[in-house]
């Protein structure tokens, strides 16, 4: 039986998922994919199967914000989900690292989805080997990584960037900012805590991976096609550090089909 709001089940998902916020980022990937086969695409969730380099890979979008990534990570689990990777965006608080991976170690709950399921004394923290295999992964593409905290909030345009009614409003950003700061907070991003709290609850291997197309507040961004080729980048790296993964548990003798 398919799922509610996916349509997937155990025959059509591998026990790979790799996770995009964006649908259209989707396709990029599935352009990289073996054999790709479409699943299902419903609401903002656009799912293929396929192969890369041998290893079975799902990709699937989540839309923007922790809400859908929730219902995006139980409905894998249900249909037989292992390993779980977010691929997407981020906006850093470091200078100079527009176009640098993002691969954080753990992350605030600033969200509210993930505490309806625990504590937030519960920790969201990454699976340190897909974490080792994704940076190792960075270094051969020839691109710098950050391990540093990030930070999920909610609110994109109450929290992150102005906009006309957040300034009609009074709101200041800044406040975000110095504390994100004050915090030794690298990144910021809009589903990154739910997904770890969930994969670490459900015992499925999650971590992050993410490219910084923004600094703070929008105050510089990648464009046109060096955004482009950024976004590229992202995914064929995430689907070889899909497969360095695979190869190293081959060689614990830990596979994942």
């Amino acid at each position: 039986m398919s799922t509610l709001y996916m349509g997937v089940d155990q025959s059509s998902i591998a026990s790979y998922v790799l996770f995009s916020g964006d649908p259209w980022r989707v396709e990029v990937v599935k352009s990289y994919l073996e054999n790709p086969k479409k699943v299902a695409f419903m609401r903002e969730f656009n799912t293929y199967t396929g192969s890369y380099k041998g290893v079975n890979i799902t990709v699937t979008s989540t839309g923007i914000g922790a809400p859908s990534a929730a219902i995006a990570m139980e409905e894998m689990y249900e249909s037989g989900m292992e390993v779980a990777v977010r691929m997407g965006t981020a906006m850093s608080m470091l200078d100079g690292t527009l176009g640098d991976f993002l691969i954080p170690l753990a992350a605030m709950r600033r969200e509210g989805t993930s505490q309806t399921y625990v504590d937030l004394s519960y920790p969201a923290v990454a699976d340190i080997d897909l974490v080792n295999a994704m940076n190792e992964t960075v270094s051969v593409m020839g691109k710098n990584y950050i391990n540093g905290l990030n930070c999920t909030l909610d609110g994109f345009y109450s929290n992150m960037h102005d906009s006309k009614f957040s300034m009609e409003w009074g709101s200041d950003m800044s406040g975000t900012f110095e504390e994100m700061r004050r915090l030794g907070v690298a990144g910021i991003d809009m589903e990154s805590s739910c997904m770890l709290t969930l994969g670490r609850l459900m015992g499925v291997k999650t971590c992050i991976l993410t490219m910084v197309t923004v600094l703070e507040n929008l105050k510089d961004t990648l464009k046109g096609q060096e955004r482009i080729d950024a976004e590229d980048l992202l995914c064929r790296t995430a689907l070889e550090g899909i497969f360095h993964y695979h190869n190293i548990r081959e060689k614990e003798g830990g596979t994942i089909l």
